[in-house]
C-alpha cells in the first residue's frame, strides 16, 4: 500500500469511529430525555424505561430532531404537561454534553 492509501483508510476509520460514536450519544441523549420526560409525565421505574425506549425509537423516523421533539411536545400536550417545544430542546442541548460524556466513558 502507498502512503496514501493508508492515510485514505485511516481517515475512513476513523470517519466511522466518529459518525458510531455521534449515533450513540445521539440514542443516549433521547433515552435521557425520554426519562426526564417520563418524570414530567408522571411516569417512574419500567413504564419510565419503556417510555425512553420509545423516545429513542422515534428518533428512526426522520433526520433530525424533529421527531424526537414532536414526540415528547405530543405527548406533553396529551398529558396536559405545559412545556413548550422551546423548552424541551434546551433540555435535549443540556442532555447531549452528558450523553457524550457518559458514552467516552465506557
Amino acid at each position: 500500500m502507498t502512503t496514501f492509501e493508508d492515510r485514505e483508510r485511516d481517515f475512513e476509520k476513523r470517519f466511522q469511529h466518529d459518525e458510531e460514536l455521534r449515533f450513540k450519544a445521539m440514542a443516549r441523549r433521547n433515552k435521557l430525555l425520554g426519562l426526564w420526560a417520563a418524570e414530567k409525565l408522571g411516569m417512574a421505574g419500567a413504564e419510565a424505561e419503556a417510555y425512553a425506549k420509545e423516545v429513542v425509537m422515534s428518533d428512526f423516523e426522520e433526520t433530525g430532531d424533529d421527531d424526537v421533539l414532536r414526540k415528547v411536545v405530543g405527548d406533553f400536550e396529551a398529558k396536559g404537561v405545559f412545556l413548550d417545544r422551546h423548552k424541551v430542546r434546551v433540555e435535549m442541548d443540556r442532555l447531549m454534553p452528558l450523553a457524550k460524556q457518559q458514552i467516552m466513558s465506557e
